[in-house]
């Protein structure tokens, strides 16, 4: 709910859509993708994952910043000025959340086996003006 909060001004009532495991092994990498059909994303990660493959987070290659930035060699790269935001090394039981659209991979793994669970998730219902848009069935 409080995630709701953060996204859309309000706390919603969520439904999970979609879960599945994702399984990767030494070498194993995902690319760079997005969740079009969904609103909220995660990953909870069910084993510990090698410093090599953590979940890397990227601005849509189309863009909406600013065009004049403030980039410089003195500037602290983090996930809201960054072209590119590596997540920190989650532990077994942590759990990502994050905007569907919000370009992901993970990179090839260098570690033994890294297992997560992933899901997406919709709200019960939507908002715009009076425009009321309930996805909960």
């Amino acid at each position: 709910m409080e995630f709701g909060k953060l996204l859309f001004g309000e706390p919603l009532e969520w439904s999970i859509k979609e879960l599945w495991v994702n399984v990767l092994d030494t070498g194993g990498r995902q690319a760079m993708h997005n969740h079009a059909n969904s609103f909220v994303s995660g990953v909870v990660y069910l084993t510990p994952t090698h410093e090599s493959s953590c979940t890397v987070f990227m601005k849509s290659p189309g863009g909406t910043d600013f065009i004049f930035r403030n980039d410089h060699a003195g500037v602290a790269g983090g996930e809201f000025n960054s072209d590119k935001w590596i997540s920190p090394q989650p532990e077994p039981g942590d759990l990502v959340l994050f905007p569907s659209y919000l370009m992901h991979a993970v990179p090839p793994n260098a570690g033994g086996r890294r297992v997560t669970l992933s899901f997406n998730a919709i709200p019960a219902r939507l908002d715009s003006w009076g425009y009321v848009v309930r996805l909960d069935g």
